[in-house]
């Protein structure tokens, strides 16, 4: 897994899947949170997402009140987050 920041957006490019990952993904998103109100992410080829992020993403939305856009490349990931019911909630869009 890859991570990339670009002003407001947070470029994901790999699959999703080990607590580093998970790591990574806050750490990078915490330190962009600090100074944006607004965050895009781009997760571009993942299939799936651990438990673990999607318990952050709602904490980051809920709690901190970061408005969050996602962008996903594969339909798997939108079919998944639509199963879930996550769709509306983190704004997800198809790229």
């Amino acid at each position: 897994m890859d991570i990339s920041i670009s002003g407001n957006r947070v470029t994901i490019k790999g699959n999703i899947k080990t607590v580093m990952d998970y790591q990574a993904i806050k750490e990078s998103i915490d330190s962009l949170a600090a100074t944006q109100s607004s965050i895009s992410i781009h997760i571009v080829d993942s299939i799936s997402i651990t438990s673990s992020i999607i318990g952050y993403f709602n904490k980051l939305i809920l709690k901190d009140k970061v408005d969050v856009e996602m962008l996903v490349g594969n339909p798997q990931l939108i079919e998944l987050f639509e199963d879930l019911s996550l769709t509306s909630l983190f704004k997800v869009k198809k790229v």
